[in-house]
């Protein structure tokens, strides 16, 4: 196989940084914007849930009435092990919990949801029945996705402060996604409308305190899911706290 010259090599990396960079700095449309720079700043202060748990009133787990298969997705830029915990507290219940298999999110790229298809298709052949596709961020987004082309392999969708509606530049984290992901928010490269329902039960968790996604843009309109539920968390605490795990502990219990 033919290889570019080292000097050709290097003119082709800067020519996409410079590509990925003036994606970046695209300007965001007027009515479009994300949660308040105040909301932001407390999303820093994730590390310390843990502690907040610690000091707050025990998590109490009860055994799931029906023990189901849930595969977890992380958020944009996020590795599994961020959902780690809440996987335990799943388990714990007595569900099954299924990594989403392609480590770091880092876009949904055409590539990307095919390997995360793959996954889907596999997991649902070995246990014989429904997933239930817990979201979080951009994972829940591509969960939504996996729903409409595979409804008959999924049981029920939950997204957490994933924006699956309105503009996809209502959020403070669009501009770093286009840069490493390479494309336009608002020009997917899988075939799809975001904001429309996938053909299975959906409930999205939404957040007043949510820092990087515009509550709006998480909660969806009528129509573009089944039931909305708010949250009090922040936007990383989706996956760290105790209110949350309850939330998706109780959606898998109605089933």
């Amino acid at each position: 196989m033919a290889t570019l010259p080292f000097k050709d090599t290097v003119i082709t990396h800067r020519e996409e940084i410079a590509r990925r960079w003036a994606l970046a700095a695209e300007p965001c449309p007027d009515d479009a914007c994300g949660p308040r720079w105040q909301l932001m700043l407390r999303e820093f202060l994730w590390p310390i849930e843990p502690l907040r748990r610690l000091v707050g009133p025990p998590l109490e787990i009860p055994a799931a009435q029906t023990p189901k298969t849930v595969m977890l997705l992380p958020g944009f830029g996020a590795h599994p092990i961020r959902m780690r915990w809440m996987a335990r507290k799943l388990e714990k219940a007595g569900h099954i919990t299924k990594k989403w298999g392609l480590g770091y999110n880092f876009g949904a790229t055409q590539a990307r949801f095919q390997l995360v298809e793959r996954r889907l298709v596999d997991i649902y052949r070995r246990t014989g029945t429904p997933i239930y596709l817990v979201g979080w961020s951009l994972g829940g987004v591509m969960a939504r996705e996996l729903a409409k082309a595979h409804p008959d392999k999924v049981a029920k969708v939950v997204t957490m402060g994933s924006p699956f509606s309105g503009s996809p530049r209502a959020n403070n984290g669009w501009r770093a996604y286009q840069a490493i992901a390479g494309h336009r928010v608002d020009e997917p490269e899988i075939d799809t409308v975001v904001h429309e329902k996938p053909p299975v039960e959906t409930v999205a968790f939404w957040s007043p305190c949510d820092g990087i996604v515009d509550p709006r843009a998480a909660c969806g309109k009528p129509g573009e899911r089944d039931r909305a539920r708010a949250l009090r968390c922040s936007h990383m605490g989706f996956v760290l706290t105790n209110e949350a795990v309850e939330a998706v502990l109780g959606e898998l219990d109605r089933d």
